[in-house]
């Protein structure tokens, strides 16, 4: 039986050879394409140690995303084809040490989610050098440089067979968008909800946990470096630490804390610029993998309009 847990990437993962990508989603009160918020169902929560109070899930205005698919975040920008290579282990329940590899592929296509258009990444996962998942996932950045995770449709693999695939939409079965970076990270901040799904209890929320850090990895040597700490009500003892250089993006994963099960660890090996060619296939690949999207998942991708190619994005 195969033990869920977050993986580093701030998506769901399988303690054990399964997927490493996978899983965020939130809470809505309108149908397929809703952005109504109920504040009654949004409580604040206190927290002393912020002396404020923090949403459960964030409030998502489609009307505040006038140019939704430059994500220019100098955290986390997303220029269409750009790939990001990570490398690194996971350590399994039983001690053993696992290779990891993810491959990020931002595409030259876009999908519309609740309104808002959306730049579309085609993720890979291979565990032990075996393909455990591949994943479409959608980003918009708001008008006030926030990034927001709008969705996403993970497939996952155990011997090259499809097992699961958990996908969730913004504004279908009661799943809400999250933020993934805030605008303008600042120490001391409230956490903010990464999405808010109880059906795949997902509940994850990000913080500012350090700044101004220096990092090497493979990759290249950064400074001025910020650290957003990931947990979830599920494993409130467990820790992932995410490593952002500017005008780069995530260029280290780590953890810390005794309630991690799946110790992870990846560093950034290669960010790249693909050429026509290698954004050809990739942009083939990900319509491969919306076709089986909307062959599989009929309550939730089978709602949602297809992806479109925006020729010359990636030249933005």
């Amino acid at each position: 039986m195969m033990n869920s847990k977050h993986n580093a990437f701030g998506q769901k993962a399988w303690a054990g050879p399964q997927s490493f990508l996978a899983i965020v989603a939130a809470f809505t009160c309108l149908g397929l394409y809703g952005g109504c918020v109920n504040a009654q169902d949004n409580k604040a929560e206190s927290k002393t140690d912020t002396k404020t109070t923090e949403k459960k899930y964030e409030d998502l205005d489609p009307n505040n995303f006038g140019r939704s698919t430059q994500i220019d975040n100098e955290w986390m920008p997303m220029k269409p084809g750009t790939r990001f290579v990570y490398e690194g282990t996971s350590i399994e329940d039983d001690g053993e040490a696992l290779p990891h590899r993810v491959e990020i592929n931002v595409t030259d296509l876009t999908k519309v989610i609740a309104g808002i258009r959306t730049v579309v990444s085609w993720d890979l996962d291979y565990s032990d050098n075996e393909l455990v998942e591949a994943e479409l996932a959608f980003f918009a950045q708001d008008n006030d440089g926030n990034v927001w995770r709008m969705g996403e449709y993970p497939e996952e693999y155990d011997e090259g067979k499809l097992v699961d695939n958990p996908a969730w939409i913004h504004g279908i079965a009661e799943a809400r968008a999250g933020i993934m970076m805030p605008a303008r990270p600042q120490l001391g901040t409230p956490s903010y909800a990464q999405g808010w799904a109880p059906a795949v209890a997902w509940t994850d929320r990000g913080k500012v946990d350090q700044m101004g850090l220096k990092a090497t990895v493979p990759a290249g040597s950064y400074e001025d470096v910020l650290v957003i700490a990931e947990t979830s009500q599920s494993e409130p003892d467990a820790l992932q630490l995410k490593h952002y250089a500017r005008r780069v993006g995530n260029v280290r994963v780590g953890w810390r804390g005794a309630g991690e099960k799946t110790k992870e660890t990846l560093e950034l090996v290669k960010v790249e610029q693909l050429g026509p060619e290698a954004v050809a296939e990739v942009r083939a690949e990900a319509l491969k993998l919306e076709k089986s999207a909307y062959k599989n998942s009929k309550e939730v991708y089978a709602h949602t309009p297809p992806v479109e190619h925006t020729p010359g994005s990636e030249g933005r």
